[in-house]
């Protein structure tokens, strides 16, 4: 999903002290999200955006298909934010929030970032603590808009519950 954020020129961005907010929910285009899933779900295959986060835009397409997955998984930041919609049409077998040690969290994103050269260390790094403090309410909003909270081997249990054809397993 985080292939669907907006161009950085998109006059739309939310700002903050002047820059763009990234992390805000308004920053990403959840419309074409839900799209694209719906059309995943419909005919197995779309063509999805391919987002350079380092450029702040779009820079292609692809196509994604599923080739047959009985299940596929949209997982972001900004997932929760298409739960309600996607629940409404029917789109969705799961909605899921991982918790587990924000240190952790941290680690992996900023390991992640700095290998893909996202942006400049000291921005990953001040990023990287932001979104350290802010996770706990992260968490909230996203349980708040759907999402179930889980540790991720109860996630992967539910999932394999599904693909067994069964409901997911409470």
């Amino acid at each position: 999903m985080d292939d669907f954020y907006k161009d950085g020129d998109d006059p739309t961005l939310p700002r903050r002290n002047g820059q763009i907010d990234w992390e805000s929910p308004a920053s990403w285009d959840a419309e074409n999200a839900v799209e694209v899933i719906a059309q995943l779900v419909r005919d197995g295959k779309a063509d999805v955006p391919v987002y350079a986060i380092n450029e702040d835009r779009r820079v292609a397409t692809r196509r994604f298909d599923l080739a047959d997955a009985p299940l596929f998984v949209a997982e972001g930041i900004f997932a929760a934010e298409i739960v309600e919609e996607c629940r409404r049409r029917d789109l969705l077998a799961g909605a899921y929030a991982l918790r587990r040690p924000r240190s952790a969290t941290f680690l992996r994103r900023l390991s992640r970032d700095l290998a893909e050269q996202r942006k400049g260390p000291r921005v990953l790094l001040s990023r990287g603590v932001a979104l350290l403090r802010a996770e706990p309410a992260v968490l909230r909003r996203q349980t708040g808009l759907g999402a179930e909270a889980a540790r991720g081997r109860e996630v992967l249990r539910r999932v394999a519950h599904l693909l067994a054809g069964h409901p997911p397993a409470r």
